[in-house]
This record gives C-alpha cells, structure tokens and sequence, in this order.
C-alpha cells in the first residue's frame, strides 16, 4: 500500500516515474553484477527478484576477463523472466566481447573462463568447424558459433535499445546508424547470432555501435554536435553508454547529453560500484556504500 503523501487530495494515486537503472561491463564477475543488481533494488539476498515493475539495463560485456560468464548469462535470463511476471524488465545488451566470442575471437577469455563451458555443450570433436582448434577453445566455439547454444541466448539480447527518451548501447550511436534502422540493425545481429546470416557489417570497425568511443573519451565539440544530431533523429533527450572506463565514476558528458557508465567495477578493473537511475526527467547516481575498517 502506498503511504498518504503518495495520494492526492480526491484521493487518487499519482503516476510514478518509470524507474530505470543502467548498470555497465561486468566482465564475468558474479559477485558485481549481483552486488550491482541488489544496489538497484532489483534482487534480494537470495537472487530473486523484487525490483516490482523496474527496468533494468546492462549495457553489454558480460564475458570475457572473469570466470563466471555462464552463471551471469543464466542470472540475467531468470530475472528477466521473473520480472516480466512482476511487470518489470531486465534488458541486456550486447556489447563487443559477445559479439568477439560468437566470431571466434578469445582473446580476452581467462583459463577459468575456458573451463567454465566444459560440460555445457555437446559437439561432435570430428566437426570440421572445430577440429582445426586448440583443444581448450573446442567447447567454447561450439557454445558461442552462430547457431550455437549460446548465440541462441545471445540472440535474444539487442544492440540498441530505446525506452522512452533514453537510448542504451554499449559503445555508441552515430547518425549513419539511425539511417541504417536501429531495429535493422538489431533483427540482422539477431540472425547471424542464431546461424541465419552473416554478421552486418555495419557492427565492425572502431565507429560501430559496439566499439564507438567517440562520446565517451574526452569528446570535443563535433563529437557533441554529432550526438546532438543523432538523438534529434531518434526524438530522445540522453544516451547511455559503457564500454569506456571511466575512472572517476559515472561521467556526463557532450553537453549533458551522454551517460557514460562503465566505472570499471568488474573486479578485473577494480572500479567502485556505481550505477544509473533514471526516474523520469531525473537522473542520477546510485553508489555503494563503502565500509571503512578502522584500523
């Protein structure tokens, strides 16, 4: 039940400002991206949800660096599941490191992230996909190739994502992506992850919505004017982004116009815990509260 300083005078219940919070990269750490969820108020102590109807947004990087990747991918996939019931969402995009894996690109796995997918996947070691690969790398490209058991769960993710006056995605978003169709850009990603396409082309290169740092490290003012121009093509007022570490916490830049979220908070950086709350026209920061042991 609501307390009265939330009813009007006749009585009535006023509406309350869609809650969104934003969380970045949590590169296979568990533990931030539970201590993260919990700092939303979207889970309690033992996982589950209790966010009611709250979004919430992780904005890609889920793997690589740590060794907890699956666990994380299946966490993310429940709670969306019990927050739909609940009449919430949790909404988890793809970042550059997903997009890495499914291409065969391992470069930033950890050992423990190799052993972490033994056993989660049947193939078959004469498949000629697979064969000519490193025997740690076998199980790992069978659960993350297109069609695979992993891009399948990949494919339900989105590059871009629009909710009300706010976009998300992980690197960044330029004009030539909003004239190419955010929505294409999503449904051809989505076939190729599921073994149905090839990979657009539009997602490669260092100007790709997954890769673009343009806002996000120490942006000048065509980078502004470029992601003014940008969000009037699209009718939205901020965008949100990770990707970048920022060292001195959740940063807004270009004008007011960029919320650049990745704090380094995966224990592989060693960034504190922060994440963003958007309440309607108003945004801000929720951080973690730091314990100080006195010595």
């Amino acid at each position: 039940m609501l307390p009265a300083a939330c009813f009007t005078a006749d009585g009535t219940s006023p509406e309350r400002p869609q809650r969104i919070v934003a969380f970045a990269d949590v590169h296979g750490d568990l533990d931030v991206t539970r201590r993260a969820l919990r700092l939303a108020g979207a889970i309690d102590e033992r996982d589950a949800w209790i966010g009611e109807d709250l979004i919430v947004v992780q904005t890609g990087d889920q793997l690589d660096r740590g060794d907890d990747e699956q666990e994380i991918l299946e966490l993310l996939a429940r709670l969306g599941v019990e927050a739909e019931a609940a009449g919430g969402a949790v909404h988890v995009l793809l970042g550059n490191h997903e997009l890495m894996n499914v291409a065969g690109d391992y470069r930033y796995v950890t050992p423990g992230g190799f052993a972490d997918f033994e056993g989660a996947v049947e193939f078959d070691p004469a498949d000629p996909d697979l064969v000519e690969l490193e025997p740690l790398h076998r199980v790992r490209a069978a659960a993350f190739r297109p069609g695979g058991p992993f891009a399948l769960l990949l494919a339900e993710h989105e590059v871009i994502l629009v909710i009300e006056d706010s976009v998300f995605v992980h690197g960044g978003l330029h004009p030539e992506h909003v004239e190419y169709g955010v929505e294409r850009i999503n449904a051809e990603t989505r076939a190729w992850l599921r073994g149905e396409g090839e990979r657009p082309a539009i997602l490669g290169g260092p100007q790709s919505p997954v890769w673009s740092r343009l806002y996000s490290y120490e942006p000048d003012e065509e980078a502004a004017s470029t992601l003014a121009e940008t969000l009037d093509m699209l009718g939205a007022e901020r965008l949100v982004v990770g990707h970048t570490v920022q060292r001195s916490g959740i940063q807004n830049l270009c004008d007011g116009n960029v919320w650049c979220i990745d704090v380094g908070l995966a224990s592989h950086y060693g960034g504190p815990l922060e994440v963003l709350l958007i309440e309607g026209d108003e945004v801000s920061i929720l951080r973690e509260a730091q314990v100080v042991v006195p010595r």
